[in-house]
């Protein structure tokens, strides 16, 4: 059977609402981030780059809502 193609490409990419393990300060970040994402009140590291995606640095359970 042959593989159908998507009409409308849709992005693999998503946008991560964290939280701050150290601070709890919330902040939107890019999951392929090519820089460090550091919190905004704190500085405590929440991202990486990683070659593709971006390491996060967070836990699971800090990651509030993934943005479509």
């Amino acid at each position: 059977m042959r593989k159908q193609r998507e009409i409308i490409p849709q992005p693999r990419s998503v946008f991560l609402k964290v939280q701050c393990p150290d601070c709890g300060t919330e902040t939107i970040i890019f999951d392929r981030a090519s820089t460090v994402v550091k919190c905004h009140v704190c500085g405590a590291m929440l991202a990486e780059p990683g070659g593709g995606k971006a390491r996060l640095l967070v836990k699971k359970k800090n990651i509030i809502q993934v943005l479509s």
